[in-house]
């Protein structure tokens, strides 16, 4: 599977730069970061999304509006 995604040019960037310290392509680094973060346990992402969800809830309220 093929998947295209937006990056600013700051998080782009930061890729390649990380991917170069690493001895990467960009393109290698973010299809082991996203194999990484689907082999976690479901339970680990969920509570982990969790305490994003409701660290910013007032800020998700207000952008609601």
């Amino acid at each position: 599977m093929q998947l295209a995604i937006e990056l600013t040019e700051a998080q782009a960037q930061e890729l390649r730069a990380r991917a170069k310290r690493l001895g990467l392509a960009p393109e290698e680094l973010a299809s082991a970061a996203v194999a990484e973060l689907l082999s976690e346990p479901e339970s680990d992402f969920e509570q982990a999304a969790r305490k994003v969800l409701s660290k910013n809830a007032e800020l998700y309220r207000r952008l609601a509006r």
